[in-house]
């Protein structure tokens, strides 16, 4: 189904039933692929995956104000971005996308619009887009409305939620773990880093100039990461990585669980990590002190982070995505930092896990 049909389907009325909407969603979500047999419609889905593989599965929840802010980020965006965050799981473990199932909970004013298409169908605007790109067809999934009242019984505005499942596929055995990193293995990472962070940072300096980005788009990475579905293929088909993760939390904390998975420390080279344009710029214009912080600590920039055998031949660049060297694993040993940094002075200076972190 083509995206000029999909935007025929859109929300109609002042007051859409929950049955309503999922009939539009249903419309709207077509299907791709041999593996999805049963979609929307029924109990559950009927997914036929290809045998000798195994499934892999992920979820991922967007909540407002804790992901996304309505004032800040267009429906397009939080639905590219809610889709985006589970294939980036899939692609680090070097999966195929199978099926999406998309769980939304939503206050009733986003399911409908008077003037042009409302919340909801902008945020499938996105999200499907997406699917489409990544041929993953959307399975099935839940529709609640949103709390209004609060434990007291007093009116609230509602928040919105997202929660994204997706099932993918690999190889029998050949999943790539976080656990698989060995001593000497080089550290790669994809893409540039400190990108997303620094236009989040812009965001909220001033969200009226990214109000019309309503499509996905290059040079955007914190309003519409591209997960590096082709590169985590590779890697396996290759057998190339030993071990991987996305970098969704940022360098210095996704890095430090493939350390503590593996048993492993790591030391990085500042020369060779790749700085993102946006955040070079960020630094340049007084934003913050460093945009090697912004790299190491950002997070939301949904590259791949892996580790190879030296004598492995990584390429350059895998599907046009540059692929650049920045460490080695190293063996732990007592009172040793689990990751360092050499800067360019030739110092070792110690990186503490200064990522993302719920509930801390």
């Amino acid at each position: 189904m083509g995206t000029s049909q999909k935007k025929s389907k859109h929300i109609a009325g002042s007051a859409v039933s929950e049955r309503t909407l999922i009939a539009a969603i249903r419309a709207r979500a077509g299907r791709h692929g041999r593996a999805m047999r049963i979609g929307i419609g029924d109990d559950a889905a009927v997914l036929r995956p290809t045998p000798g593989m195994e499934i892999v599965v992920t979820t991922d929840l967007s909540l407002e104000q804790v992901h996304f802010r309505r004032d800040w980020h267009t429906p397009e965006s939080v639905g590219h971005r809610c889709l985006a965050r589970g294939l980036s799981d899939l692609a680090a473990m070097g999966a195929k996308p199978l099926a999406a199932f998309l769980s939304l909970s939503v206050p009733p004013e986003f399911t409908t619009s008077e003037n042009g298409p409302g919340w909801v169908d902008r945020f499938l605007d996105g999200l499907l887009a997406l699917a489409d790109h990544a041929r993953v067809p959307l399975a099935g999934g839940d529709t609640a409305q949103s709390p209004k009242f609060d434990k007291l019984g007093q009116k609230q505005a509602g928040l919105a939620a997202a929660d994204i499942i997706l099932l993918g596929q690999v190889a029998r055995g050949q999943a790539l773990l976080r656990s698989g990193a060995r001593a000497g293995d080089v550290i790669y990472v994809t893409g540039a880093l400190g990108g997303a962070a620094a236009e989040l940072l812009a965001l909220g300096r001033d969200p009226s100039q990214f109000l019309n980005l309503v499509h996905a788009a290059g040079r955007h990475p914190h309003l519409y990461p591209q997960p590096r579905l082709a590169v985590g293929r590779k890697l396996t088909a290759q057998k190339w990585a030993h071990a991987a993760i996305d970098i969704s939390d940022g360098l210095s904390t996704d890095l430090s669980h493939i350390c503590e998975a593996s048993g492993l420390a790591a030391e990085l080279d500042a020369a060779a990590i790749p700085l993102h344009s946006l955040a070079v710029h960020a630094e340049r214009d007084g934003w913050v002190p460093s945009a090697m912080a912004l790299a190491l600590h950002g997070g939301e920039d949904y590259e791949l982070l892996f580790t190879a055998a030296r004598r492995a031949r990584i390429p350059q660049t895998i599907g046009g995505i540059s692929i650049h060297p920045i460490g080695l694993m190293l063996q732990k040993k007592p009172r040793q930092p689990l990751i360092a940094i050499r800067q360019h002075n030739g110092k070792l200076v110690e990186v503490e896990a200064g990522g993302w972190e719920h509930f801390k």
